[in-house]
């Protein structure tokens, strides 16, 4: 968003640039460059072979073009002043090359320099690459004249669409992380909730044996502790969670029986009723985990398993592996499908992954998803006890 000093999308400039792989970077230099020596050389080639003279010079200039791409990514204001310097002079050596060519490589920065810079400057840009539009009208008439205008607001809008539809993926991401939060909240509002009210019993047990059997109000005490540290826990998660809206719930609802890894069967049942094939292995206990990291072990499969169901094209069966080895708690779901659903890839896939990348997050573990070595998708997740005990 522009601010009117530039500097949000300045910020936005550097994220975009920090999503870009090496490859990716390198296909941003390499393709439109290929582009411009394919046509703008061919063009000039083609041009310059009455004016042997002049065809080194113009050459040259295609080629600082074409190297000029390799930094619109960091400075597209300052590539694009080149580009069209060069485009300028490449065209007044060889007037047989059409203006529009000639500033090919300007033209695709413009289109880059739209996406990533703030509104105003792009405007700017946009009107100082018409300002050699009535050479293109000396040169070619109206139809040359209709022809760099339009090639030129093509580029800019382009950019345009391309802003737009980050803006809204970003804006879609923040409302999924938003909406995932205050579901959580919610939940661990619930296990802290029932963990006070068994400490208060416990108070209370230990108060009426006090004087009569000490040891027996000690243990009590003991157990108050343990569940306080819990609580405690707990209550970081929720305190790092957006708060849910009041009133959200209905008054009197009946609320179902909470989600655990205890209940992964009955979860898995219910795939199964579908027609998939659901394996469930387990490693190690799963009973005295913390409830926060219990809950969120047990929303990824559910959200894993569900993605499966939506997304895996052709999958019939799905592998659920849980190992609690001590100090954390390891997650895999494993299915066979044939189709890679990823985060772009729809906007229910895109919600669930935000959602299962959350819930690792607020209890300090960590999600890895993608295709799996065997075939298929895989989702494996690692959450540490110790963070919230």
């Amino acid at each position: 968003m522009d601010s009117g000093t530039g500097r949000p999308d300045e910020a936005s400039m550097r994220e975009w640039r920090g999503e870009l792989t090496p490859r990716a970077a390198r296909a941003l230099w390499w393709g439109p460059a290929a582009l411009v020596l394919a046509v703008v050389g061919t063009s000039v080639l083609v041009a310059g072979a009455d004016h042997a003279r002049r065809l080194p010079a113009a050459a040259a200039l295609v080629l600082v073009q074409a190297c000029a791409l390799r930094w619109q990514v960091r400075a597209p204001a300052r590539v694009l002043a080149v580009n069209a310097a060069s485009g300028l002079a490449v065209w007044a050596l060889l007037p047989a090359v059409s203006l529009t060519g000639a500033l090919l490589a300007a033209q695709v920065t413009l289109c880059l320099l739209s996406a990533t810079r703030p509104r105003r400057v792009s405007v700017g840009a946009l009107a100082a690459m018409c300002v050699p539009a009535p050479l293109a009208f000396g040169a070619g008439g109206a139809t040359g004249l209709a022809v760099y205008l339009l090639t030129v607001v093509l580029a800019w809008m382009t950019g345009q669409w391309r802003r737009a539809q980050r803006a809204r993926t970003r804006a879609e991401t923040r409302r999924a992380v938003v909406e995932e939060r205050a579901r959580i909240a919610r939940e661990v509002h619930d296990v802290v909730a029932h963990t006070l009210s068994v400490m208060v019993v416990q108070a209370g047990a230990a108060d009426d044996v006090f004087a009569e059997r000490p040891d027996q109000a000690r243990q009590a005490l003991q157990a108050i502790e343990t569940s306080a540290r819990s609580a405690l826990g707990e209550l970081r998660l929720l305190l790092r969670a957006f708060r849910p809206e009041a009133g959200e719930d209905e008054p009197g609802a009946q609320r179902e029986q909470r989600p655990s890894l205890a209940r992964l069967d009955e979860l898995a049942g219910t795939v199964r009723a579908t027609g998939m094939t659901v394996h469930v292995h387990r490693e190690g206990a799963v009973d005295g985990l913390p409830a926060a990291v219990d809950l969120a072990a047990y929303r990824i499969v559910q959200e894993a398993l569900t993605n499966t169901l939506r997304h895996a094209a052709g999958a019939d069966e799905v592998r659920v592996r849980v190992t609690a080895a001590g100090a954390c708690v390891e997650v895999t779901v494993v299915d066979n499908g044939r189709a890679r659903w990823t985060g772009s890839a729809s906007a229910g896939a895109g919600r669930g992954l935000v959602g299962m990348e959350e819930r690792a997050r607020l209890v300090g573990g960590t999600l890895r998803t993608g295709p799996s070595p065997g075939g298929g998708f895989e989702v494996a997740a690692r959450l540490p006890v110790g963070e919230v005990s």
